[in-house]
């Protein structure tokens, strides 16, 4: 390979969450015991260097002596224009359709705000990605959870039938996709979107589209944007996409949002100014456009390479080691979604004592239960394979043990 996915990248000091929290405060994990180092398992950030054409554009920028004042350029829209055209066959994308935000996050509440009334009722589907559920209840919104079902393959699908059901008893007219699905890592097909849309269509509903898992997708998958199923969805869904995920850029901040619909746009718009901070960095528009280049392409290919390597060796590690722990292999994402609940009632053991047990030897993976599913953990692959691989001998040395 022409990148470097396999040396060990130390991060301590280096302003990492991950590698620097745990144990240190409150809301992070303990851990670990003396004798055992730190493997972030946990927050959803990546342990490889970032793409050397965006340490590179951030030089070249950094070596100018002024920060002022900027507007986007237009090498940062053609950018995003191209990329979306080469990697996800969008055609009929323009400038105009292009809004920065801040994070998609912060694109999601604006959305709310903009269509919804206070106290209203947001459908989202469960397992939930955990800042879904923060950030729209602590502006007021009442989250109804349609579960996802696992088929006779013990693949993650939509539930049709619940999703139009709730959405008519609770007169809900704005939900949350997401696509590729995190925490379960599913990437949608076109007929499950088309589905989904159809019932969304049918209930009135404004769609945002969270898509910042739309480049990393395993062993040939293909990310398909929500809006190109159909002419309606094209009008109906604020989809949002960022580098940040793709290219281990979330300290730099800087997402974007795709609407073609100029009703929508323009109610966007405005709610996402209100606050008088949702504001370009410039550091992160050139981040960006070293990221949508050439080289970031290939990159990224690459990584789609290793990931889907970490992925295979970790289900099988499990399946073959961890009895009692199932998981859905994911298409996309770099995170499993572990079910633990058959071998904490076979070992007695409550999931607190189970995520415990792998802190204490430095394996920091992050409690699931926040995503809306009991007795489950997510755990972050993007690490060295050397990492993985250390990470699961450990869980199976000193935490899966064979009585």
């Amino acid at each position: 390979m022409k990148y470097d996915f396999t040396s060990i990248m130390d991060r301590r000091g280096m302003d990492s969450i991950a590698v620097d929290s745990p144990g240190k405060v409150p809301t992070a994990p303990g851990g670990p015991k003396e004798g055992f180092d730190v493997i972030p398992m946990w927050v959803a950030d990546m342990n490889f260097p970032t793409a050397p054409s965006i340490t590179q554009a951030l030089s070249q920028r950094a070596a100018h002596p002024a920060f002022g004042y900027f507007n986007p350029s237009d090498d940062y829209f053609d950018s995003i224009i191209h990329w979306q055209e080469t990697r996800n066959h969008v055609t009929g994308l323009s400038r105009e359709h292009i809004g920065y935000e801040n994070g998609v996050l912060g694109c999601v509440v604006s959305a709310a705000q903009a269509f919804c009334c206070a106290g209203d009722k947001i459908l989202v589907h469960a397992p939930t990605y955990i800042g879904f559920t923060f950030s729209l209840t602590n502006v007021g919104y009442t989250l109804v959870l349609s579960d996802l079902v696992q088929d006779q393959d013990g693949v993650w699908r939509m539930d049709y039938e619940d999703m139009d059901r709730k959405l008519k008893e609770h007169s809900i007219h704005f939900a949350v996709f997401c696509s590729p699905h995190n925490p379960t890592g599913r990437v949608w097909e076109k007929w499950e979107i088309e589905k989904a849309m159809e019932v969304y269509r049918n209930n009135d509903c404004v769609v945002v589209s969270d898509e910042i898992w739309s480049d990393i997708l395993l062993d040939g998958h293909k990310h398909i944007p929500t809006q190109s199923v159909s002419e309606d969805a094209r009008n109906r869904v604020i989809a949002v996409y960022a580098p940040s995920k793709t290219f281990n850029l979330a300290g730099l901040v800087g997402s974007y949002h795709i609407v073609y619909s100029r009703y929508l746009r323009d109610r966007l718009d405005k709610q996402s100014s209100l606050c008088h901070y949702n504001s370009q960095n410039v550091m992160s528009m050139h981040a960006l456009i070293g990221a949508y280049s050439e080289e970031g392409h290939q990159w990224v290919d690459e990584l789609c390479q290793v990931l889907s390597g970490n992925v295979d060796y970790a289900c099988d590690y499990i399946a073959s080691h961890f009895k009692g722990i199932s998981l859905s292999r994911p298409q996309g994402t770099y995170m499993l979604y572990l079910d633990c609940s058959a071998w904490c009632e076979e070992h007695n053991k409550t999931l607190d004592e189970l995520l415990r047990a792998g802190w204490d030897v430095g394996v920091i993976w992050q409690d699931g239960r926040p995503f809306n599913k009991p007795f489950t953990i997510r755990v972050n692959l993007a690490l060295p394979l050397s990492r993985v691989k250390e990470a699961f001998e450990r869980l199976s040395q000193y935490v899966f043990v064979n009585p």
